[in-house]
């Protein structure tokens, strides 16, 4: 049986450009500022790095479908750069290239660079793309507000929640990201909302209202990674040194939307991609081993249930547990102590290594007026397509000792 990742790959740097309604940058530009970062923080040279993977998913608006734009940008040496895409997952699929080809032996040093500039189309969500001819003969017509408001209604009607209940948990959820976003210099959105101003919203999808929603933003992130020796031999501390735990994808079969079996009101392959993540990292109890956690908040009840599918709060006490601080930055587990998509929008290929980002940052003590105390593991998880036919990726990071 494969012995999977656990602290066979470090970080060595990461960088992350301010996210946000670029005007003045293009994606190339966006790429620079974040990569500029994730070096000085390795204190290496460019000519050091071996390897490397671009994430970048809507290849139509932003920077084609080749590396290259990476490899012209960051003047990398002539080195193999690789583009990845995969949906909303694509920033962990770019970090899970770079890391397993060091822990591979093919290369020492490799970087891991996402990017999107979404402001210049002019949509409020997410813009076309191209998804192949197999997956709309599953999804017709839907809208991602529409379908994701459907695992509210699931929710409800499998837990008997009231409507009033659930609205107010999914504020709660809306006004500690806002809250947590407001702290940081690189988020998108800088300002605390009220629950009763996320109650009083326009409505989007019953019931999810205007702030139950993500935006779309401009941004880019990079991260560095190598062998444990070498960066010791490099001159980073053991002490201070932050490790790969598990990198796990799980993608839909068709089960969900083919099938009786899935009721729509959590989402399969975060459950999947969790229980191999936690077995890899050697994690027998997350809610009270995990210090940390970045979900991917498209919307405030995709959060809710990824608390569950998770396994942090039991099936059906997702509510408790936001009612009662749970998750807040002062609670057991922070959630989006960064301030989630909800604050940094979405530029899909950015995502996920933003939010690998945000838990270097914190379990090197380096995350400023958000700072947490003595944190030991961070999680990120990515959802990409939707409820009944997505990808999902999930990222365990900690201190090597």
């Amino acid at each position: 049986m494969a012995d999977g990742i656990r602290d066979k790959v470090a970080i060595l740097g990461m960088g992350c450009s301010q996210f946000g309604e670029r005007w003045d940058m293009g994606a190339e530009e966006l790429m620079e500022e974040a990569f500029s970062e994730a070096l000085a923080d390795a204190g290496i040279e460019t000519r050091e790095i071996g390897a490397a993977w671009l994430g970048s998913c809507m290849d139509e608006v932003n920077i084609g479908k080749s590396a290259t734009p990476a490899s012209l940008t960051l003047r990398l040496d002539n080195i193999p750069v690789t583009r990845v895409e995969n949906y909303c997952a694509t920033g962990t699929e770019a970090f899970r290239g770079a890391v397993y080809a060091v822990a591979a032996g093919a290369c020492d040093i490799a970087l891991a660079i996402g990017v999107e500039k979404l402001k210049d189309t002019g949509y409020g969500g997410l813009p076309g793309l191209e998804i192949g001819t197999l997956p709309p003969l599953w999804w017709p017509n839907l809208s991602a507000p529409g379908v994701f408001a459907q695992v509210a209604s699931a929710y409800m009607s499998r837990y008997k929640v009231p409507r009033d209940v659930l609205k107010r948990a999914l504020a709660e959820i809306s006004a500690k990201s806002h809250a947590n976003g407001a702290k940081n210099p690189k988020a998108h959105l800088r300002k605390p909302v009220s629950c009763d101003t996320i109650m009083a919203s326009p409505m989007i999808a019953e019931p999810l209202g205007l702030f139950d929603c993500c935006g779309v933003s401009d941004g880019s992130a990079a991260a560095i990674v190598t062998t444990p020796e070498i960066a010791k031999s490099l001159g980073k501390h053991p002490d201070n040194m932050v490790t790969v735990k598990a990198l796990q994808l799980a993608l839909s079969n068709g089960s969900e939307g083919g099938y009786n079996d899935w009721d729509g009101s959590y989402i399969l392959t975060t459950r999947k991609a969790a229980q191999r993540s936690y077995a890899e990292a050697g994690i027998g109890k997350p809610r009270e081993e995990l210090s940390m956690f970045e979900v991917h908040d498209c919307f405030s009840i995709t959060e809710l249930v990824t608390m569950e599918d998770l396994g942090l709060s039991a099936d059906g006490g997702a509510i408790k547990d936001v009612m009662d601080g749970f998750y807040n930055a002062d609670g057991k587990i922070p959630c989006q102590i960064d301030g989630g998509l909800k604050c940094f929008g979405h530029p899909i290929g950015a995502s996920g290594i933003r939010m690998v980002y945000e838990m270097y940052l914190q379990l090197q003590g380096r995350a400023g007026e958000r700072q947490l105390k003595d944190p030991r593991y961070g999680l990120t998880h990515n959802l990409g397509g939707f409820p009944h036919q997505n990808v999902v990726g999930i990222s365990i990071v900690g201190r090597y000792r």
